[in-house]
C-alpha cells in the first residue's frame, strides 16, 4: 500500500466520522464546526485526485464563506436546545425512514451494476501544461452559464434571508435614524426653550405653626 492510499483512507475516515458527528450532535454550533471539518477533509481528497480547483473552491466558498455565515446565523438565532432535545425522540422514526430512503437511492445510483469502474474507460493521460482550472472555467462559463447564475441568485437569497432572520427590533434598545439626523436644523431642532409658569410655594403646616426664634433667644 502506497503513501497516497494511506492518506486516502485517513482522510476518508476523518470525513465519515465528522459527517456522522454533524447529524448526531445536539448542539448546533458543534454540528456546524464538524461540517467545516468534513468540507476541509473532502478538499484534501480532491487534492489527492489532482482536482486542485475543486479543492480550493470547496475551502474558499463553503468553508470560508457559506459555513462561516451558517455559524454566525446559528449563534445569533438563540436556538432553544432543551426544546430540540425534547422533540428528538418524537421525530426519530421519521428521520430514520428518510435516512433509509436516501441510502437506497444512493445505492441504486452508485451501486456496482450502474456505476462500476469497469464500465468506464481509463482516462487519457494529460500533458504537463494541462490546467484543470482553465478547462473547468471554459465549461462553466459557456455550457453551464445559466445554472451558474441561478446558483448565485439562490445563494444571494439565502444570505438576505439569514440577515432578515437575525434582524430584530427590541423595544428597550435605542436606535438612530440617519434620515432624521440629516434633516436636523440649526435653530429649533438643536435648542428648544421651554417656558414653565411659576407656581406658588406651599409651606407645610408644621413650619407655619413654629415661630422663628427672635434675636434675643439666639445664644
Amino acid at each position: 500500500m502506497g503513501f497516497e492510499k494511506v492518506l486516502f483512507y485517513v482522510f476518508a475516515g476523518i470525513a465519515v466520522i465528522a459527517a456522522a458527528m454533524v447529524i448526531t450532535r445536539r448542539n448546533p454550533v458543534h454540528a456546524v464546526l464538524y461540517l467545516v471539518l468534513t468540507f476541509v477533509t473532502s478538499a484534501m481528497l480532491w487534492m489527492l485526485l489532482e482536482a486542485e480547483f475543486l479543492a480550493i473552491v470547496l475551502v474558499l466558498v463553503y468553508v470560508g464563506a457559506v459555513m462561516v455565515l451558517f455559524l454566525f446565523v446559528v449563534m445569533m438565532l438563540d436556538i432553544d436546545v432543551a426544546a430540540m432535545r425534547a422533540q428528538f425522540v418524537r421525530y426519530l422514526p421519521l428521520g430514520l425512514l428518510i435516512a433509509v430512503i436516501m441510502l437506497v437511492e444512493i445505492f441504486l445510483v452508485l451501486g456496482p451494476d450502474t456505476f462500476g469502474l469497469e464500465q468506464f474507460a481509463k482516462p487519457e493521460a494529460q500533458p504537463v501544461d494541462y490546467s484543470n482550472t482553465s478547462e473547468l472555467g471554459m465549461v462553466l462559463y459557456t455550457v453551464y452559464m445559466y445554472p451558474f447564475e441561478i446558483a448565485a441568485v439562490i445563494l444571494l437569497v439565502a444570505i438576505v434571508a439569514a440577515i432578515r432572520l437575525t434582524l430584530r427590533r427590541r423595544p428597550d434598545t435605542k436606535y438612530q435614524d440617519p434620515s432624521q439626523q440629516v434633516r436636523v436644523r440649526k435653530g429649533p431642532d438643536r435648542v428648544r426653550v421651554v417656558k414653565v409658569a411659576a407656581e406658588p410655594r406651599v409651606v407645610p403646616a408644621k413650619a407655619q405653626a413654629t415661630p422663628a426664634p427672635s434675636e434675643a433667644e439666639v445664644p
